[in-house]
């Protein structure tokens, strides 16, 4: 059970961990911010949200490209990762895609890119495909002519994902999961005591649904913690939305291949038109395949005289934006690649975005924290709000600042509970609000 890594400059009590992760998304994605301004001014055809794809794909004979990109207006109250989990994607997806977006407090109004169109990994087209630098999975169905899609949850760098064929060896419904010792004695040393066992229900990290890989302890799972979904923090497992994973586990019959790469840049083509994918490469694991990349645009370029555009090339790669670009030398910068979007309506309700119930009368609650702007308030109410299972948490103005309320609480079992979670993932001291009779 892993933590959620949080991406936002808060202050100085979130842990350092998250503030480095916000400074690597800014340092590989800071570099492209005036072009994708002219994109997200620019004109785009209307499009129905509801008939938008997101997961189930056709892939045309002969095409590497899937997809849609698409772009939607932000509404107040709105964050990245319910924008996120609503379309389809990982947080991580719609961070690089679009830079400098506050992931939670975007500005209200702004057009933010999904990136909903994807390039094959390099790999058989046959089961399951997991390219671990998109953050992606892919079941190739009707033998390869059409692929379910989903955004994933990686390995840490400290227990990263296994990469290589292996096979699903069986299903569960409603897991149990048994701690391993590691994972015990690593909560431990921080004050945070697990069972040996969690038996299914809302503190269970594989939620409703799990596929055992045939290498010993992996697992494709469901999740407790839905914004942690785009980004590197698991024990090496791989966390879907759980909507995402009940469809997974219903199209996956056991012995289904799996197949784990890691592929931070791709090459494909659609309708003759070559495209690039670039993903911010992990620390850990470097470049990956940048040198197989190269020797095919090479190959290409041999077969047809002047067909690749190599400063579009380097651009691509310098800005890592994670969807396919048009590196063909017909498709320069700013070429008519930009037909391919459309602009969808802000749907009515975003799905699984967090609801916080109405304060009551008798009930406990928790100070998080006081803040002295409104939106310094606000951001961490929206990070405590995305923990998982969720802490309900609100903000509530005050004489000289704001004040983060997190609650209702039947009883202070449940509030001190909140309070060690707090702590845990979020290096947050909460205190206890005893019941009130007064409104």
């Amino acid at each position: 059970m892993c933590r959620i890594i949080d991406l936002s400059p808060l202050s100085n009590r979130i842990r350092p961990s998250a503030l480095l992760i916000l400074i690597c998304i800014l340092f590989f994605h800071g570099c492209a911010v005036v072009r994708d301004s002219q994109v997200k001014h620019m004109p785009f055809p209307g499009y129905p949200e509801e008939k938008l794809e997101r997961h189930e794909v056709s892939v045309p004979k002969g095409d590497d490209v899937i997809g849609r990109m698409a772009v939607v207006h932000l509404e107040k109250g709105d964050t990245i990762p319910d924008i996120a989990r609503h379309f389809g994607l990982g947080t991580n997806a719609i961070t690089a895609a679009n830079p400098g977006v506050d992931i939670w407090v975007p500005r209200t109004g702004e057009r933010i890119l999904l990136p909903l169109s994807f390039i094959l990994p390099d790999a058989v087209r046959k089961g399951i495909v997991i390219n671990l630098a998109a953050m992606r999975l892919f079941l190739f169905r009707e033998d390869g002519k059409a692929v379910s899609t989903y955004p994933l949850g990686v390995g840490s760098e400290e227990r990263p994902t296994p990469m290589g064929q292996m096979y699903v060896a069986r299903k569960v419904i409603r897991p149990t999961w048994y701690v391993p010792a590691k994972i015990a004695e690593d909560h431990r040393k921080k004050g945070d005591i697990l069972p040996p066992m969690v038996p299914p229900g809302p503190a269970n990290p594989l939620g409703e649904y799990a596929l055992y890989l045939s290498k010993p302890t992996y697992l494709i799972h469901g999740t407790n913690k839905p914004a942690s979904i785009g980004l590197r923090a698991t024990n090496g497992c791989i966390r879907l939305y759980p909507e995402n994973i009940k469809k997974l586990y219903e199209k996956t019959p056991i012995n289904t291949p799996a197949f784990i790469v890691y592929q931070p840049y791709l090459i494909g083509q659609r309708n003759g038109v070559i495209y690039m994918e670039a993903h911010a490469p992990f620390e850990d694991l470097g470049d990956g395949n940048l040198d197989t990349v190269y020797a095919k645009l090479k190959n290409i370029e041999k077969k047809t005289t002047g067909s690749i555009d190599w400063g579009k090339v380097k651009e691509t790669l310098t800005e890592a934006r994670g969807y396919p670009v048009p590196i063909s030398t017909a498709h320069r910068a700013g070429g008519p690649w930009t037909p391919d979007i459309v602009e969808v309506n802000h749907p009515r309700k975003l799905y699984g975005k967090p609801e916080v119930p109405e304060l009551k009368v008798g009930a406990w609650y928790v100070l998080v924290a006081d803040e002295r702007y409104e939106i310094d308030a606000v951001r961490l109410a929206a990070m405590v709000n995305h923990q998982g299972p969720q802490i309900p948490a609100r903000v509530l103005p005050k004489s000289n600042g704001y004040r983060v309320i997190a609650g209702p609480f039947d009883n202070r079992s449940d509030a001190q509970n909140a309070i060690k979670r707090l702590k845990y993932d979020l290096e947050v001291e909460g205190s206890v609000i005893a019941p009130s009779m007064k409104k």
